[in-house]
């Protein structure tokens, strides 16, 4: 029978670039110092964008991971079975690099920002599988606070052979590792946390529960307990040193809204074998270095998710004809895709300025302080953007894009948990809010240098000094930054943007804002 051609139906968005048809993430690689050839980030596009590979996320999603408590005698088995596709997923992103190419030197000096771009494109095919890899390589900050801990792990990690049997890590070429720091009493607040570590000579036991511990199918794990000496961070492994399992016993996989294909867990210790990472008492401290970079990918990820939005509601307004006229040709259309393209490319401006200081950090104090600073505001006001920004590209595809068949429906679900991951909208005001007091002078001076790379004089126009304003100081903040941060390459873009997000901003309605005859352009770069 002969197949009838979809009447004014636009074709399905893959077997893309998602580098080479991106030149906001181009030219912001660029600006970053990353050599794009170098890092063959091209090709890494190119392979990202392939439908086979954007066929595996589809399916890794309809099919969610399976906890399997018990085997079939009974005995605890504690294992996740994942649908074939996350494993292409995950050893394809395994071998990139993205759990650990910030710290095994293969990127040279800008190897955050190279990660990131990589990053970038990567959660555009399939954000899931991206908890475990961001896990993993954020995880080498708290490791470090153990030297001979971290000697024994770090070639582990580094590894790019994705390897996901459950046996103990010493016997595999790369491991994964994941994070449980709340409790259900607790949450956020995890001083009151009451998981207990009794020591034993030169390890401890952990002995109570987890609310929420990501990627239970890790070879390891960070968690928080307390200790004699108060709350304390520690390494707790799949196996004990004598390769019997450890005491690490999962109770349910969560039902969550998105992130479908990715475990998260509730999870019980009794007993389980650990080794602490930092001093007693330290805990907190400690895995914060590692969650510093956690909140990094939260951003960049909010940002490719965004990324994707709109290219796919570009792709489909060039494609989709009403009132016999290409919804692209159309001035409505036109006012909200140019709107969401500015967003999107200050987000992706943002994004790779602050994985910049992240590289620069430890030799520039002017660029730790940006990283201090920056990165809360940047994770509060682009994590929470990108649900709404979303909602309105899947918009753009009409009836389409509501439903399961089509990309945007599991982007829009995706996009919430970056912003509860890893400290939620209040937590970050209240970070920036402790970044703001811990060093004035340093912000004081961070700030000013912003609104000049913007052409802005003002003083900051809320007082830090009043928690109620810290919503409002954290959205101000990432605006200043994402502003300079585009005006590094892009400084007619980036005046478009303080006019409308800064001077004369016109409510939260994409198509609502004047860009003054900057449409075109920006619809241009899109897609080319």
């Amino acid at each position: 029978m002969e197949q009838l051609v979809s009447p004014n139906q636009s074709p399905l968005y893959q077997d893309r670039n998602f580098f080479d048809d991106n030149c906001a993430l181009r030219e912001q690689v660029g600006a970053a110092g990353v050599d794009a050839a170098k890092a063959d980030l091209s090709r890494f596009g190119a392979a990202y964008g392939a439908a086979a590979m954007l066929d595996h996320g589809r399916l890794a999603n309809i099919y969610p991971p399976v906890l399997h408590i018990l085997d079939q005698r009974g005995e605890r088995r504690d294992e996740v079975s994942f649908h074939p596709s996350y494993h292409v997923l995950m050893a394809s992103s395994i071998a990139a690099g993205l759990h650990c190419s910030a710290w095994d030197g293969a990127d040279g000096a800008a190897a955050h920002a190279t990660r990131a771009a990589r990053l970038f494109m990567a959660t555009q095919t399939e954000s899931g599988h991206m908890c475990p890899t961001t896990m993993t390589n954020a995880s080498v900050a708290a490791l470090r606070s153990e030297p001979e801990i971290a000697r024994n792990w770090l070639p582990k990690i580094c590894g790019r052979a994705y390897d996901p049997a459950l046996r103990p890590w010493w016997e595999k070429g790369a491991v994964t590792l994941g994070m449980g720091m709340t409790e259900r009493q607790g949450g956020t607040d995890v001083r009151s946390n009451v998981t207990s570590a009794a020591r034993h000579g030169d390890f401890y036991e952990i002995t109570g529960a987890k609310w929420f511990m990501s990627a239970p199918m890790c070879d390891a794990f960070l968690v928080l307990a307390q200790a004699p000496g108060g709350l304390s961070c520690f390494l707790v492994p799949r196996f004990r040193p004598d390769g019997a399992r450890n005491a690490v016993h999962f109770v349910r996989l969560k039902d969550k809204l998105g992130n479908k294909s990715n475990a998260s867990s509730e999870v019980e210790f009794h007993g389980a074998y650990a080794q602490r990472l930092g001093a007693e008492g330290e805990g907190i401290r400690t895995i914060l270095e590692m969650v510093q970079l956690t909140r990094l990918d939260c951003l960049v990820s909010s940002a490719g998710l965004m990324r994707s939005g709109v290219a796919q509601a570009a792709h489909h307004a060039r494609h989709r004809f009403a009132f016999q006229k290409r919804l692209i040709d159309q001035p409505l259309m036109r006012s909200v895709l140019a709107d969401l393209a500015l967003e999107v490319e200050a987000a992706t401006a943002l994004s790779l300025r602050v994985a910049t200081a992240f590289d620069r950090a430890g030799t520039d104090p002017q660029e730790a302080a940006y990283a201090r600073l920056i990165t809360p505001a940047a994770k509060f006001a682009v994590c929470k953007a990108a649900p709404h920004f979303l909602y309105e590209a899947m918009e753009c595809l009409g009836g389409n894009g509501y439903t399961e068949d089509w990309p945007l429906a599991r982007l829009y679900r995706e996009a919430p948990v970056n912003a509860i991951w890893e400290g939620s909208g209040n937590v970050m005001a209240l970070d920036v809010l402790r970044a703001l007091a811990k060093a004035p002078d340093a912000a004081r001076e961070l700030v000013k240098s912003l609104q000049e790379a913007c052409g802005l004089e003002q003083a900051l126009p809320f007082n830090p000094a009043n928690e109620a304003h810290a919503r409002a100081i954290c959205d101000y903040l990432a605006k200043l930054a994402a502003a300079a941060a585009l005006a590094r390459r892009r400084p007619d873009l980036a005046d478009a943007y303080v006019q409308t997000r800064l001077i004369n901003p016109v409510g939260m309605q994409y198509g609502a804002r004047d860009l003054s005859q900057r449409e075109g352009k920006l619809i241009e770069r899109i897609l080319p």
